[in-house]
């Protein structure tokens, strides 16, 4: 058991260093070598020994920030009682993700380009997406069924609010001086009132 909690631990560990390092120097120079040396190890064999290459360790990556974006969410949204404040709780849980962990976003920027589907093919855009829109379109459709939403199309208010999400995680990169709490916020506001039904 010690070795196994030494070994998950040394992974986590890499799975950082590779972040930072990523988030840093971006893709292309974040070698082996680079992330032995921001994670303090003595050899790149100690990656090799926990990732057979680095597509196993940019898949780890991405399973690491999803998860713990994911974690993240569904604390907040448990809290809510209803559709509609799980809604706001996934909106402002999701915006306060990416304000505080600007390294894990910079990092999945810098890869997303670079990953494959088990078929080897390069993700597009629109499929990496789909990974948040669909659970998105099932507390969607609970809304509507609950009778907390209005009658709209589920599908698209879904790829409508991830976009509107992760123009954020854009932003907050790209553009000295943005606003993120006014963007925020009228985030929330905008699609609070967008999902409301009528009295």
């Amino acid at each position: 058991m010690d070795r196994t909690f030494t070994n998950q631990a040394r992974r986590a560990q890499i799975v950082q260093a590779a972040i930072d390092t990523i988030a840093d120097i971006g893709y292309a120079k974040a070698s082996f070598a680079k992330i032995t040396e921001r994670a303090g190890l003595s050899s790149p064999r100690l990656i090799s020994y926990h990732f057979a290459n680095k597509d196993e360790l940019i898949h780890e990556i991405v399973v690491h920030v999803f998860t713990a974006g994911a974690a993240y969410m569904a604390e907040r949204m448990a809290a809510a009682s209803t559709v509609s404040g799980k809604l706001r709780a996934y909106l402002e849980a999701n915006l306060e993700f990416l304000r505080d962990h600007p390294a894990d976003i910079a990092t999945l920027t810098e890869i997303g380009p670079h990953l494959r589907t088990g078929t080897g093919r390069p993700y597009t855009s629109t499929g990496a997406q789909e990974v948040s829109v669909a659970p998105l379109e099932k507390l969607l459709s609970e809304g509507q069924t609950r009778g907390e939403f209005r009658d709209f199309d589920v599908r698209s208010m879904a790829v409508i609010i991830r976009g509107a999400i992760d123009g954020a995680a854009r932003r907050l990169r790209e553009e000295p001086g943005f606003s993120f709490p006014a963007y925020a916020g009228e985030v929330v506001t905008t699609f609070v009132l967008a999902t409301r039904r009528e009295a």
